[in-house]
């Protein structure tokens, strides 16, 4: 199952949003007023980051663990 954390533009984190971020930070923020939020990367082409929810501007990162083979 994937899980997610957010970073808002004031540097305050949104940590185990589980498999559906945006209801949980509409949860935690308290706004329903939710936009997507995009990034224009180097080669032109747009991708979805995050979402704007009231006044936070919430970039969006997916947990993985950390494993390393051999010891």
């Amino acid at each position: 199952m994937k899980n997610y954390m957010s970073i808002d533009q004031y540097g305050q984190t949104y940590h185990d949003l589980g498999p559906h971020p945006r209801k949980e930070l509409i949860n935690r923020i308290g706004s329903k007023h939710v936009s997507k939020m995009y990034h224009d990367k180097n080669d032109g082409s747009v991708v979805h980051v995050g979402y704007v929810i009231g006044q936070h501007w919430c970039t969006l990162y997916e947990v993985t663990p950390f494993e390393r083979s051999g010891l």
